[in-house]
């Protein structure tokens, strides 16, 4: 059984693919070629799927931080009398800057070990198990390092050190005094390749300064917000990139799969896809904390993978493969135990089948955000997203299964009905630019039939609020959205009740927010949402309510790891990050609602320095 704390975990990435390590430096999460590939140390869902370990022998204590505004990781160990730092990083492309971070990245796994003080006796053990742990490779010790091969997978491990091998297990101690350096590398290529060649010590270091350089030059070209919370928002933005697939600008919601959402439960899913879902508030998050630039690709990814399903009818897709892959079937790997023994593992996410109507607007919603990238869109593309709009005020009045995908049946979900809202209000603004100004009168009586059936429909005199799902007294906090979205003001009496009774009823006793009330048909009660705890903080910025808007903001990122990173739930009682690690979403929330406080501060003259997207791509 895996037992280390989600939060104990750090994120690599070279914009293709990503890796966790632990505070105790063992890498126990790295797929490879991408993000969605069968991993080759996937010790995070089970011992038995392989890890690779470098720590000091003995008793030690640990501390990080990454290094500069990047995602490479320095982990210093003390260790007695002696101090050994490691530096570890997924390569990216030698020479890689700006906005072609990740454009060469070869799928190198970079680890530096360098002794600053006293001797230390470093224990490193590697184990590699392809394809979720399913295979023990061959491990063959070589000139330079190891050779790994078992099935489609070829690993070569260079390192300046002799390893004892048995069977899969390769261990090596080593001795190192102050001003010793020892630089490894995992380089991979496929059954039907040339096994990769074996790094020099100074290629190791060079390329592992040429990163740390690459994603400086990222950092300095794009992040230049200036509000409240100025680090966790530029920390985030680097977490966005991090979870971009750069040859097509998907961005994952996570790098892992199968980390629960109930410990020991059934909640568990496989997150590293790109959903439709994220797409708005993904794209505003990017404006603020990371570039346009970045926006406009994530935006031509969806426009492009969602192209021609709408043509003969079928509902737009809700999430795709980060290569624009349409089928996510959903597979079980029952011979892993998953993380503290939460089963069951699952790669694929049937929730792909699923309908969800909120899709067309959050799709218009991006549209809408990114204006000037649809003047130089083909007229294929443009069609798509007038054929959306034309989705949305045909189909409002189907049921479906809501945002958060419940495996049940189907109803009538406010926040899908507001999103094709949202989808008819965005089009009607961007007739002109669709060149579909002749559609615009049914988009408009569509719109006035949707606000009308929410505030009808979807407000409860017994709750006092807008809730789940017409006809339901059940709160959920996507009625959060209403003045996000700009349905209702913040200010709407209808609005601050709502608010009111989210945070009344809606929440822990910490003020973080549960994602709805009622029964979801599944076993166990699942944990609070960072991302609808920021969503509060952003309605409460939207009404007014500034220094409510703060401590809730501040109760939600005071979760964030000593890293900055955040998870998608916060176990109930003991406060433990639960979820895939570390959640796009959750950082998109804080980005977002960092930036709303920020202009309700300057607005009423607050406390806040003038914030700006400042993006300058």
């Amino acid at each position: 059984m895996t037992s280390t704390p989600i939060a104990a975990y750090g994120l690599l990435s070279d914009c293709r693919s990503a890796a966790l390590v632990s505070a105790e430096g063992s890498v126990d999460w790295l797929c490879l070629p991408r993000f969605d590939s069968p991993s080759v140390l996937g010790r995070l869902l089970g011992e038995e799927a392989g890890f690779w370990s470098i720590r000091p022998v003995g008793d030690f204590t640990s501390s990080r931080r990454y290094v500069g505004p990047s995602m490479v990781l320095e982990t210093t160990f003390h260790a007695g009398e002696g101090e050994i730092i490691l530096t570890d990083a997924l390569a990216l492309g030698d020479g890689d800057r700006g906005h072609d971070l990740g454009s060469g990245s070869p799928g190198a796994l970079l680890r530096v070990v360098s002794c600053t003080r006293g001797t230390v006796e470093l224990d490193v053990v590697f184990v590699a198990r392809p394809e979720y742990g399913s295979i023990r490779p061959l491990v063959r010790p070589e000139s330079g390092g190891l050779l790994v091969r078992g099935g489609a997978a070829v690993l070569a491990l260079s390192a300046p050190v002799l390893f004892a091998v048995d069977g899969d297990v390769a261990r090596s101690r080593l001795v190192m005094e102050k001003g010793d350096t020892c630089g490894f590398a995992l380089d991979h290529a496929t059954s039907s390749e040339a096994a990769p060649a074996f790094w020099g010590q100074e290629e190791i270091r060079g390329r592992l300064a040429d990163t740390v350089e690459g994603w400086a030059s990222w950092s300095g070209m794009h992040q230049n917000y200036t509000g409240p919370w100025q680090d966790l928002v530029a920390l985030s933005g680097r977490v966005l990139q991090a979870l971009t697939f750069y040859p097509t600008g998907a961005i994952v919601a996570a790098p892992t799969t199968s980390l629960p959402e109930v410990v020991g439960g059934p909640r568990n899913w496989d997150y590293r896809y790109s959903w439709i879902r994220d797409a708005s508030m993904t794209l505003q998050a990017l404006w603020v904390a990371a570039c346009p630039d970045e926006a406009g690709k994530f935006f031509r990814f969806l426009a492009t993978a969602g192209s021609g399903q709408l043509g003969g009818g079928d509902d737009l897709q809700i999430m795709y493969g980060i290569g624009g892959e349409r089928d996510l079937s959903e597979r079980e790997l029952p011979h892993l135990p998953g993380w503290r023994s939460s089963t069951p593992v699952r790669v694929g996410n049937g929730a792909w089948r699923q309908r969800q109507l909120d899709v067309y607007g959050e799709l218009l919603d991006a549209a809408a955000t990114l204006p000037e990238y649809l003047a130089g869109m083909d007229s294929d593309t443009r069609r798509f997203l007038a054929d959306a709009a034309d989705a949305a005020a045909d189909r409002w009045q189907s049921r479906d299964h809501g945002i958060w995908e419940l495996r049940r049946a189907p109803r009538h979900y406010l926040y899908s009905k507001l999103m094709c809202w949202v989808a008819v209000d965005r089009a009607i603004s961007l007739a002109a630019l669709l060149d579909a100004t002749d559609r615009v009168p049914r988009w408009r009586e569509a719109r006035e039939e949707i606000a009308a059936a929410i505030t009808s429909e979807g407000w409860s005199e017994t709750a006092n609020a807008f809730t789940q799902a017409f006809g339901s007294d059940h709160l959920d906090a996507s009625a959060l959205m209403l003045s996000i979205v700009g349905f209702l003001p913040g200010d709407d009496p209808r609005m601050l009740a709502t608010i009111d009774a989210v945070q009344e009823h809606l929440t822990d006793a910490r003020g973080l927010v549960y994602r709805y009330g009622g029964e979801d048909g599944l076993p166990g009660a699942e944990g609070t949402f960072l991302l609808c705890t920021f969503w509060l903080a952003h309605a409460l910025a939207l009404a007014g309510s500034v220094e409510r808007a703060r401590g809730v903001f501040e109760s939600a990122a005071g979760f964030a790891t000593d890293l900055g990173l955040l998870s998608e739930e916060v176990a109930p009682g003991s406060g433990e990050l639960l979820g895939n690690f570390p959640q796009a979403f959750s950082h998109i929330g804080l980005v977002n609602a960092a930036w709303a406080i920020s202009r309700a501060e300057e607005k009423s003259g607050g406390p806040a320095t003038p914030a700006n997207s400042g993006t300058q791509g």
